[in-house]
């Protein structure tokens, strides 16, 4: 079962965001709701308006890491918000080369990060599947 710390936050956060054409809250909410059929998952929102809003996601067995997938909103212009989802360089694979290399672009440490700018399902399955590859890895550490 998901925990979620600060859910309040983000539910406010979601009632109150009108998406763009680009269709980002769409993209959001794939993302979300993806994690939220997860076992063994917690969730903490780390609301920082104005900057972003951030989805961090830990499996419960992780010990070293306090986290192995960021969504983050990208909050500089609320009206046209964007996606940054960023992961631990050595806990997923980019074998179509899709997201940027980072370094020390997750809390310090090398990071592999995907912008995802409007809805596109082909680079939001992508995410998704380096979100299950990541999952997959985060409950072995």
């Amino acid at each position: 079962m998901v925990s979620i710390h600060n859910a309040a936050e983000l539910d406010e956060l979601l009632q109150n965001w009108t998406d763009s054409p680009r269709r980002t809250k769409q993209a959001f909410l794939t993302l979300k709701d993806h994690l939220f059929r997860r076992t063994d998952l917690t969730l903490d929102f780390n609301a920082r308006p104005g900057v972003t809003f951030s989805l961090r996601s830990k499996h419960d067995n992780q010990q070293n890491r306090p986290l192995f997938a960021m969504v983050d909103i990208i909050d500089d212009d609320p009206s046209d918000r964007w996606l940054s989802v960023c992961f631990y360089g050595e806990m997923i694979s980019d074998p179509d080369e899709m997201g940027d290399f980072v370094p020390e672009g997750l809390l310090g440490e090398d990071a592999h990060c995907f912008d995802i700018e409007e809805w596109d399902e082909e680079q939001l399955q992508y995410v998704l599947d380096r979100l299950d590859e990541a999952y997959a890895h985060a409950a072995t550490i």
